[in-house]
């Protein structure tokens, strides 16, 4: 009855609001109870948008839908800032930050899925060596994609401390045209020590290409910081991956050692100006001469080498076109979609194990357990493998026991 001139709608209230209004319906019983009394109860605070039932009815769950059907719409909206947010939800550890994050990667999807005019998406992995010149290509290239109309975002992953995880994040502070431009942006994140820049925050980088591409930028550039085997999986997460390589870096055929070069759509010599100019037309006719021994990754297509210097704008052009005959390649076979099917079922099992690793390292008992096998295996007691299938066993009696 004391509710019912209040109009009901679906939003929760803040904290703030419900307690105000409790404190309201508290004095005004007493005052009810006790007509005669001086006291009058408190000013009814403005809770217009919803009644105490439901009030009552409002749970954290609810507050975290509200929050991510909002930052999924901001996100349709283009804004940079619901951006940022977002992805910065999906870096976080924290497990409220996880789950809200989950909700709202479900909403995107789900709207991205029933929207008959979404744009068409392209997701292209750049990788190479350090000191290639992989952030001047991008800067040159995503400036050019501008011109063409195309909204572009830059995923540049840097080089992080291995000690402390800190990292200057310099990729931005070297795309300082593309970082300013209104249709670009460009999301530095460390990659925490990681050799390669995405193992470790592949999953991390993963959802945040679909945050982009919700937000609007449908070019999304994905550059690795370049070290290490792990690099190649940025491949598993992309439409195209390309290879920028340096002339003049000696033998360049080492390269296919790493098998970087037969997971390559596309390979770029780069730098090729200047003195270094025939340098860079013998490097990309041996990566040429190399590549027809190669299987390709797609029976579609074959491995293109392009010559470009990012400084003088040459070739970038050309590269473009040579990415639009891929992609509108693989499309007109339905070979995109399929490809992206793939992957999502390669990162849900890579997701499987990230999370069956975290909840095994936060267990206490299995903290306990471990730290009794580990003084084992430094005297030379017991081998690293029967550690790991008693740490693994207790685990997993510790779920039959349903404890966990």
């Amino acid at each position: 009855m004391l509710s019912r001139n209040l109009p009901t709608v679906s939003p929760c209230p803040s904290r703030a609001e419900v307690l105000a209004f409790s404190l309201y319906m508290l004095s005004r019983r007493l005052w009810l109870s006790n007509p005669t009394a001086k006291v009058r109860p408190l000013f009814r605070p403005p809770l217009y948008r919803t009644t105490a039932l439901v009030t009552l009815r409002c749970t954290y769950g609810t507050a975290t839908s509200s929050k991510s059907a909002q930052l999924a719409e901001q996100l349709e909206q283009g804004s940079r800032y619901a951006l940022a947010k977002s992805i910065t939800l999906v870096e976080s550890s924290r497990s409220d930050h996880r789950a809200l994050a989950q909700e709202l990667l479900s909403t995107v999807l789900k709207r991205q899925k029933e929207s008959k005019d979404a744009k068409p998406t392209f997701r292209i992995g750049l990788s190479g060596s350090p000191g290639v010149g992989k952030s001047t290509f991008i800067e040159a290239f995503g400036m050019y994609l501008l011109e063409q109309g195309h909204k572009v975002a830059v995923l540049a992953v840097d080089p992080s401390s291995s000690r402390t995880g800190g990292s200057i994040l310099g990729d931005k502070t070297r795309m300082t045209e593309l970082s300013r431009a209104d249709d670009a942006y460009v999301r530095p994140s460390p990659s925490r020590g990681t050799l390669g820049g995405v193992s470790d925050v592949a999953r991390n980088t993963n959802e945040a290409i679909i945050l982009c591409e919700a937000a609007g930028y449908d070019v999304t550039l994905v550059e690795t910081v370049g070290v290490g085997q792990s690099e190649t999986m940025v491949a598993e997460m992309v439409d195209m991956f390309v290879l920028l390589v340096g002339p003049g870096g000696g033998d360049e055929l080492q390269g296919l050692k790493k098998g970087i070069v037969e997971l390559s759509d596309m390979v770029i010599v780069n730098k090729a100006d200047g003195k270094l100019e025939d340098a860079a037309r013998s490097a990309a006719m041996d990566y040429t001469s190399a590549i027809k021994f190669l299987q390709s990754p797609s029976p579609l297509w074959k491995a293109k080498v392009v010559r470009v210097s990012s400084r003088n704008n040459i070739g970038i052009d050309k590269s473009w076109e040579i990415m639009k005959s891929y992609f509108d390649t693989m499309t007109a076979a339905h070979k995109l979609a399929e490809k992206r099917g793939a992957q999502r079922k390669v990162w849900m099992w890579r997701q499987i194990t990230s999370e069956l690793v975290d909840r095994l390292n936060g267990d206490e008992n299995v903290k306990k357990h471990v730290a009794k096998l580990e003084s084992q295996v430094f005297d030379g007691k017991m081998t690293s493998g029967q550690a790991a299938d008693s740490v693994v066993d207790v685990f997993l009696n510790k779920v039959k026991e349903n404890k966990i």
